[in-house]
């Protein structure tokens, strides 16, 4: 059966605005089982082992990456061979992750932390070539993302299945939006929320 794995970005968590749209609506259709949106650890290496302990409980799930999360999807579909959605992501994280060295804030659960080389030289140490398999990624980008530079993303992902919104900003504004065409690239069948009103989501 289909299945979903949401990976989150830099300092967000589950209760991300995102993280929780799709939670909600998976839940209203009957489908929280076949979602895993886990609270991944600040350090690359720690946070791989909880996504690849999560896959293993899945059946080939479709992975959404946000920001950060999208690098870390692109790794795991480079390496599973699995299909992936990235929001925003990033592009070579550990280039601007430098300029953040030092104290950190999660955005949502307030904890702090201490980001170091170490956490730089982990997250750089995971990269993959560019898809091997584009057709297997979509990548959704808005061009007012005020922390990434879109422009990196389209570069590096443009033989994949781009969808660039003008406006809109680095947390992907009208996500819920594209919520039926997420459940549709996870292979969920349509007929499943055919009188499902998105916008309750917003």
């Amino acid at each position: 059966m289909p299945s979903i794995l949401y990976i989150h970005g830099f300092n967000s968590s589950p209760a991300s605005l995102k993280a929780r749209q799709l939670t909600a609506c998976m839940t209203r259709l009957g489908l929280a089982d076949r979602l895993r949106a886990p609270a991944l650890p600040n350090d690359a290496d720690a946070a791989f082992a909880l996504l690849e302990h999560e896959l293993a409980e899945l059946d080939a799930p479709l992975l959404v990456g946000s920001s950060l999360g999208g690098y870390y999807a692109t790794v795991l579909a480079e390496r599973h061979g699995l299909k992936a959605v990235l929001i925003n992501p990033a592009v070579r994280p550990w280039r601007f992750m430098e300029h953040y060295l030092g104290l950190q804030r999660n955005h949502h659960t307030g904890e702090t932390w201490i980001l170091t080389e170490a956490h730089v030289e982990a997250m750089r140490a995971l990269e993959v070539a560019a898809p091997a398999d584009p057709e297997r990624f979509h990548v959704w980008l808005q061009t007012g993302d005020e922390t990434l530079d879109y422009r990196d993303a389209e570069r590096y992902y443009g033989a994949c299945t781009l969808r660039i919104e003008q406006g809109g900003d680095h947390g992907f504004q009208g996500f819920h939006r594209q919520l039926p065409l997420l459940l549709e690239l996870a292979g969920f069948d349509p007929a499943l929320w055919r009188e499902l009103d998105f916008n309750t989501f917003e």
